[in-house]
């Protein structure tokens, strides 16, 4: 039977790598009674990191699935990436969630991943709450890492549970709210070495709870205190309010304030219940009632690949339920999906359910025809939610099989890699004709490819991918040509007189014909156009298509009958090379729009690496928590290898978001090693 929409919570736990996220699950599930013994990562049988490459590289690479049932709730529970690499796999998690929990290392506080999650969870307006983890730790300071929060959020941060001692003098941890102790993993009095600051923080607890919910304020105000009910209930609609953020700790590795995080997660966290956006039939935004009662209608979240079971679709129920044996329709073909099975997950464990309901998260198996962002939809509610919101890949690479016979083999590897990662994309650029991997960061592109070759046997060669370049004209000029062939029978006869002329910045190709008094009649202009954009395409200097060119056609001459739309194409495009060659060529660079976010310590490193590659720094916003927003333009062809300059001048820190802007003129040294390299490309081509 499925669990009502009411007693579901959807947590995402999210936090810089290294935070313990993934032994505290495991912690979590053991405490809930669905494994019978947490495990901890070195040991390779973590619930949650169950790939070959996240045993393998200790490190978790894609979100797992698991749930647990905490008393009268079952808690779905998403464990998510600590690297910016996997940041995609962090986004569909927080698609799905209705809470984050926030997992900070009590030994080193806030951290770059830390504040980069918190402007992203404040961006979707998503509650949260924060986990000290590893108090065990030499120099753990819970205090500090609550001033540290605060100071780096300017927000209103709340101890839930506060700790027994820290480091080797770690004992456990005190529930402020019921006023017990949880000392190697029993409940227990308070220690009295402990009541004072019990006390003291339960104080602040009760105000912040009070402030939580206007209902409680008066009572507060009246009484100076608050029930443990009452504290909850202000907790609870405090976080969802986003007005305050309770703080919890422990330590994962013992399973240390596992029991307090679960009740505070079953009391506080939000149900799925309320409404979601979402088109209508006609394409215009409504909204959609998360309930049980309602037509059914769910969204594919993740997509994943195992060589066992197939494909695995991920889906959030967002309206009625999921049942086993139900018609659907996918809404992006209209297309009827059989739901022969539903499942639920305990990582990569499946388990059969009869159906899901609204607010549930679970998984489809074996559907050729379901991808990642679809909207499944009962026939008589036809509905769409919005795909995720993916950031741009900012590191790509030319890629290439060693071996011509292992080309298709390994296209279609690569293919089957963006199913699963959409923040993974493969384009074919046909002025360079290579083929281009992008994804988000060395990392991130480098597992891909360490996996295909070991599961495919391919051989693969990788480089830095070649610019496309543009080329323009700075002046004004104009030329003719006649083409003329005799040849047994009809001969090839056409003259034509070009003018070019510059046009502003991204217009790209205007064609004109000015001709008066028909010297040229109207059935050959089209050949004309066809031979000036045959002439753009294939460039002058280097070989790189032309932009922002008017080309006129203002006289000519044709044969009555000689002349033919093939002979005014040749001679077009002869006439538009010479005019090209008069009018002040110019190479055009792309130029990118760069933000990188660095912590200010290496700020100055920072900078001086832009100046070094041709950029304009435009502004230097803080944003919070030691991090500025740098904003600069850069070229393109300095900033292909930026994710691995970006992570040596940053120890691995700093990150960036790009996004192309403008092409805009070189000259000089620059313009000259470009041209040789497209004359060296052009060679090594013929050579082939």
């Amino acid at each position: 039977m499925s669990v009502p929409t009411r007693s579901l919570r959807n947590v995402a736990l999210a936090g810089h790598g290294g935070t313990g996220k993934t032994t505290l699950v495991d912690e979590l599930l053991a405490a809930g009674g669905a494994i019978p013994k947490a495990e901890r990562v070195e040991t390779g049988r973590t619930v949650s990191d169950f790939t070959e490459e996240e045993i393998s590289r200790k490190i978790s690479v894609h979100t797992s699935l698991s749930h647990l049932t905490w008393k009268d709730c079952k808690v779905n529970l998403l464990d998510t990436p600590g690297s910016a690499d996997f940041v995609g796999e962090v986004v569909a998690a927080f698609r799905v969630a209705d809470c984050a929990l926030l997992a900070v290392g009590a030994d080193v506080g806030v951290q770059i991943e830390t504040i980069k999650l918190w402007r992203r969870l404040t961006r979707i307006e998503m509650p949260r709450f924060v986990f000290v983890n590893k108090m065990e730790k030499e120099r753990a300071d819970f205090d500090q890492c609550v001033a540290d929060l605060a100071d780096k959020f300017k927000a209103s941060f709340v101890p839930v549970v506060i700790p027994i001692g820290a480091g080797a003098e770690f004992k456990g941890v005190v529930d402020l709210i019921d006023q017990k102790a949880w000392i190697d993993g029993k409940e227990t009095a308070v220690p009295d070495a402990a009541r004072a600051a019990v006390e003291a923080a339960r104080q602040k607890l009760v105000e912040s709870a009070a402030e939580g919910d206007d209902s409680l304020i008066e009572k507060f105000f009246a009484e100076g205190t608050l029930s443990a009910d009452e504290i909850r209930k202000g907790l609870a609609g405090g976080m969802k309010a986003k007005k305050l953020f309770p703080v919890l700790c422990g330590a994962s590795i013992t399973g240390a304030g596992a029991a307090c995080l679960l009740d505070f997660i079953r009391y506080a966290v939000p149900s799925p219940e309320g409404t979601v956006k979402a088109l209508d039939a006609d394409g215009k935004e409504t909204q959609r009632t998360v309930s049980e009662s309602e037509p059914t209608t769910c969204f594919v979240f993740k997509t994943a690949l195992d060589q066992f079971t197939g494909k695995l679709s991920y889906f959030k129920v967002m309206s009625g339920k999921v049942a086993a044996d139900a018609d659907l329709l996918i809404a992006r073909e209209g297309k009827k999906e059989k739901i022969a099975k539903v499942y639920t997950c305990l990582g990569k464990k499946l388990e059969e359910t009869a159906d899901l309901a609204a607010g549930d998260l679970g998984l489809f198996t074996k559907s050729a025809s379901l991808r990642t962002n679809d909207t499944l939809h009962a026939p008589n509610a036809p509905t769409v939610y919005p795909p995720l919101e993916l950031p741009t890949p900012v590191h790509a690479l030319a890629i290439v099989a060693k071996a011509k016979k292992d080309e298709d083999k390994m296209n279609q590897a690569l293919q089957r890699v963006t199913e699963e990662d959409h923040t993974f994309i493969i384009s074919y650029d046909k002025e360079t004709k290579e083929t281009v991997i992008s994804g988000m960061g060395e990392l991130h592109i480098g597992m891909i490819l360490d996996k295909i070759r070991e599961h495919q046997k391919i051989d693969m060669e990788t480089k830095v991918p070649r610019i496309a370049y543009r080329e323009t004209i700075q002046g004004k000029a104009d030329a003719e040509y006649t083409h003329k062939k005799q040849t047994g029978g009809h001969g090839q006869y056409a003259k034509v007189v070009l003018e070019v002329n510059p046009i502003p910045r991204g217009e790209k190709y205007k064609f004109t014909n000015a001709i008066f008094g028909g010297a040229i009649s109207k059935g050959y202009i089209p050949g004309i156009e066809k031979g000036v954009i045959d002439a753009m395409d294939a460039g002058v200097l280097a070989g790189y298509p032309v932009v922002d060119v008017e080309a006129r056609v203002v006289d000519g001459k044709e044969h009555p009958v000689d002349s033919s739309e093939m002979a005014f194409k040749l001679a077009a495009r002869e006439a538009f090379r010479e005019c090209m060659r008069n009018a002040k060529p110019v190479l055009l660079e792309p130029v990118c729009n760069l933000t990188v976010f660095v912590d200010e310590q290496y700020l100055g490193a920072v900078l001086s690496d832009l100046s070094g590659k041709r950029g304009k720094v435009s502004g230097q916003n803080p944003i919070g928590g030691g991090i500025l927003e740098i904003k600069a333009q850069v070229p393109q062809a300095e900033l292909m290898r930026y994710a691995i300059d970006l992570k040596a001048l940053t120890a691995s820190t700093g990150s960036f978001e790009l996004e192309f802007d403008h092409y805009s003129p070189i000259s000089g040294r620059i313009a000259e090693d470009v041209i040789k390299a497209a004359q060296a490309a052009k060679a090594e081509e013929k050579k082939e």
